[in-house]
This record gives C-alpha cells, sequence and structure tokens, in this order.
C-alpha cells in the first residue's frame, strides 16, 4: 500500500492515485489481524469507515478536495464523543452509550477528510498509567505483548504503534497521551492548554485535560495538531487566536536555541532512560543548540499536588454518573440506594480510589489544608516554569522514568503506578505544551521516549527539535540494525 504515513496517504488520495476504500480496506484488516492479541479497539465500524471512504473517492473522482487528511483513518480515544458510534470512556457505567453530537475534534477530523475508523482502549474515565483499569480489559504493548503500553491512551498508542493507524486522538490530564507513547516507540503531543477545543471530551479533571496527536513521525503529528487545533465558542477555555502552523517549521533545526536539562526529572530514571536522554541532549548540541542542565527544585511537588488536584475536579465531573440522566441505571426502592448502586456497580476500583480521594479533598475541614495547599503549589509550578523559560527556549526530561512494566505488576501498588507519571504532570500544572519523541531502546529492545517541553504556545519550537531528534534516530535506529545484522 506504500508509506503507511498521514501525509502520503492524503497526498495519494488526493491526487487520486490511492483509493480511500482500498486504504479503509487495508486499515480493517491490520486491525483484524492483529487486535485481538493487542485489544487496542473497544468498538471498530467496518460499515461507516467504507462509507465515508467510498464518499470520499466519489468527491475527488468529480474535482473536489475534501480535505488535508483526505481518506487518512484516524482512531480515537474513547472518551472523545462520536453521534455514530458508542462512547464509553472505557466504563460499564457508560457501556453502549452513543452520544447526540460529536465531538469538536472530531468534527474538525470529518472537515479534513479523514476516516473515522473506531474507539480505543483507555483507562477507565482517563484514569490510570497502563491501560489496565478499563472495565473491557487491557491493552497490550506491541513490542512486548506481556507488557503494558502505558496509560491512560494506552489503545491510541498501541494503534499507532502496530500500524493498525497512521494517526490516533488521546486525552493528557497528567501524561495520558505522552507516558504510552514514550512505552510504545511513537510521537505523543500535548498542546498548550486551551489551543485544542475539549467541547465533547469526557471530563476527568478539566483545568488539566487537553486532546493530542499520536502519530508514527513528527510531521504526522504536526498536521493533525494543526486540523484540530483552533478557537471554538462551544468551550469557554479555548483560545482565541489562529491554529499554530508546524509543518512549516520542521526543517529549521535547533541553531542558536538553548535547552535545558532538568536535573530533577532525570532523578529516579531507570539507567537506560537517562542515558538516552543525555544523548538526545547531546544530538542537539551537536546540531547547534546551547544544551545545559537546569535546576527547578519546584517540580518535585507536582505529584503530590496533582493527586490532590485531578481527583478533587473528577469528584466534581463524576457526579454526573447517578443512574438518572444517561447511562447504567441500577434499579432500587429509592433515587438515593439507585444513585449509590449505580455508581458502586458502574464504577472501576481505580475510579472509585480518586473520587474518595477528590471529595476527602473538597471536604469541610480539610480544603485549606490539601486542596488550598495543591493550587498554591501549582502557582510555584507555573512560577518555576516560568523562570526557567527565561533562560531556556526548551526542556528536556526522559518522558517514563521506565520503559514498560510487566502487565499486572503495579496493580496493586497504586504510588508505584502514579509515580510513572512523574516527568509528565509538571507540564498540565501549568498548561504548557510537551511532547514525547521516541529515542533509542533499553536493553531488553523496549522504546525509550525522551520529553520536549515549551513555554505556552511554544509548539513551533518544540516540533523543531522533535524533528531533529527524529533525524538522529532515525539514523542511530539503522546503525544498530546493520551492527546487529554484521554480528
Amino acid at each position: 500500500m506504500g508509506e503507511w504515513s498521514a501525509l502520503a496517504i492524503s497526498q495519494g488520495v488526493r491526487d487520486g492515485e490511492l483509493k480511500a476504500v482500498e486504504i479503509a480496506e487495508e486499515t480493517l484488516s491490520r486491525i483484524e489481524t492483529n487486535d485481538p492479541l493487542l485489544h487496542a479497539f473497544l468498538h471498530v465500524s467496518p460499515e461507516l469507515a467504507l462509507k465515508r471512504a467510498a464518499e470520499l473517492d466519489e468527491r475527488i473522482a468529480k474535482g473536489e478536495d475534501p480535505g488535508r487528511l483526505s481518506g487518512v483513518p484516524v482512531a480515537l480515544k474513547d472518551n472523545l464523543c462520536t453521534r455514530d458510534m458508542p462512547t464509553t470512556a472505557a466504563s460499564a457505567i457508560l457501556d453502549g452509550w452513543i452520544p447526540p453530537y460529536d465531538a469538536t475534534v472530531v468534527s474538525r477530523l470529518k472537515e479534513s477528510g479523514a476516516v473515522i475508523i473506531g474507539k480505543t482502549n483507555m483507562d477507565e474515565f482517563a484514569m490510570g498509567s497502563s491501560t489496565e483499569n478499563s472495565a473491557f480489559g487491557a491493552t497490550r504493548n506491541p513490542h512486548d505483548p506481556a507488557r503494558v503500553p502505558g496509560g491512560s491512551s494506552g489503545g491510541s498508542a498501541v494503534a499507532v504503534a502496530a500500524s493498525l493507524v497512521p494517526l490516533a486522538l488521546g486525552s493528557d490530564t497528567g501524561g495520558s497521551i505522552r507516558q504510552p507513547a514514550a512505552l510504545c516507540g511513537v510521537v505523543g503531543m500535548k498542546p498548550t492548554y486551551g489551543m485544542v477545543s475539549r467541547y465533547g471530551l469526557i471530563a476527568f479533571a478539566s483545568s488539566l485535560d487537553q486532546i493530542g496527536p499520536f502519530a508514527a513521525t513528527v510531521a504526522d503529528a504536526a498536521v493533525l495538531l494543526e486540523v484540530i487545533a483552533g478557537h471554538d465558542g462551544y468551550d469557554s477555555t479555548s483560545l482565541d487566536r489562529q491554529p499554530p502552523s508546524l509543518l512549516d517549521q520542521l526543517d529549521r533545526g535547533v541553531d542558536g536555541l538553548k535547552v535545558g536539562v532538568v536535573s530533577e526529572l532525570l532523578e529516579g530514571a531507570d539507567p537506560a532512560v537517562a542515558v538516552q536522554v543525555r544523548l538526545a541532549a547531546e544530538t542537539l548540541a551537536n546540531a547547534g543548540a546551547l544544551v545545559e542542565d537546569t535546576s527547578i527544585p519546584v517540580l518535585t511537588y507536582s505529584l503530590p499536588a496533582y493527586y490532590l488536584l485531578a481527583p478533587a475536579e473528577a469528584s466534581s465531573n463524576l457526579a454526573r454518573y447517578d443512574g438518572v440522566r444517561y447511562g447504567l441505571r441500577v434499579d432500587a426502592p429509592d433515587v438515593e440506594s439507585m444513585n449509590s448502586r449505580t455508581r458502586e456497580k458502574g464504577f472501576g476500583a481505580e475510579v472509585k480510589r480518586r473520587i474518595m480521594l477528590g471529595t476527602y479533598a473538597l471536604s469541610a475541614g480539610y480544603y485549606d489544608a490539601f486542596y488550598l495547599q495543591a493550587q498554591k503549589v501549582r502557582t510555584l509550578v507555573i512560577n518555576g516554569f516560568s523562570a526557567a523559560y527565561e533562560s531556556y527556549d526548551l526542556l528536556l526530561s526522559p518522558t517514563s522514568p521506565t520503559t514498560a512494566f510487566p502487565l499486572g505488576s503495579r496493580l496493586a501498588d497504586p504510588l508505584s503506578m502514579y509515580l510513572s507519571d512523574i516527568c509528565t504532570i509538571p507540564s498540565n500544572l501549568a498548561g504548557h505544551p510537551a511532547m514525547s519523541i521516541p529515542f533509542g531502546t533499553d536493553d531488553d529492545g523496549l522504546p525509550v521516549g525522551v520529553q520536549l517541553m515549551a513555554p505556552a504556545l511554544g509548539e513551533a519550537v518544540m516540533v523543531r527539535a522533535a524533528a531533529v531528534l527524529e533525524a538522529a534516530e532515525s539514523h542511530l535506529s539503522g546503525q544498530q540494525r546493520r551492527d546487529e545484522d554484521e554480528q
């Protein structure tokens, strides 16, 4: 089928050299063959995809241009509302629910000519770091099916990493795009808060959630972000500004940029991960950037602050699942009992844990001690980043302190699971953009991701550095394969 990239597919379809129907058929075949083991998808809609692809081919035959993603198959994390297929957030409480509307990002994908293939598995209501907290079963890492893919957007990461689709969307509240991107060896990007509309995203923590792209290449991630970004009147937190121009930045290089390697985020990282971060720093320096170590001490408080703020917002957002308006309903003699039984049966253990944490943090007598203190720490994190960006254009760190860990190995230890997001949470607290780029492997051949962070609206500079790292990683991987062949 030729090059399996979004840009190549779209160009081929628009030029008439490829047929959108054939691309859709190939995608569905890949999913049918490979997904029974991986379980990246919760719902696939062959009929809708093939109908959509046929309509695109007809439009192109008439001389029309359907858009920048013409014929490109895209997978959606199952917390993005879709009016023509189920949206469950991987929770039993929403099993089978079909929304009456599309999320704004879904509408923009359709307007760009994309073909929505299906909905991907995730940690329930985006609460987790391994995609094991799904009510519908765990997703497996394509590099080693005995290991997790990361989370909470693990299904989307796997769908791209296993070449089931060229593009996917996820959501990132504390690292839920970047961490699975790192563990699966793909590109994952969290945009500046407000750059992408959250309308139609099932909320976890509204001041932290952001939708962003997964792709096999930086260029594909860039074009997907360009398509979904931009102001939306349906989202009160949406930034009223033009979408970023990213594709034209990829060849600009990093000559003259200043990059700080954040020492606090390197602490505790596996040696194999730390080595790759240092190699990435060296790569940027060799490409002309000024690279040096820097310290942002307040980032060490990000994790505890996040695990007060995010559950507090979740306890409020998830109050709507009450057995009355939509979703699961467990009948009982009175409304209070019905509500209680519905939530008991419908929510999984991790969701219940976070609701209780959040409700406690917001309760009378504890609000000032916990929630208010966490908000103050959030302000300190923002100030810490602001100070760092006075000296640096970009910051560099691991994306995850480890590579993919075995399935089931952290389920009994929530703290060790939460530590998976220790490098990614700070950017969510600040509302700043960040992305994970595959960069080498550990001794077991598992992917390592390095994280680039930028100040608010700094996506253009961030993708310049990402493109440099991607080119170097491709060269290193090719050299490694040649060395292995010689042995």
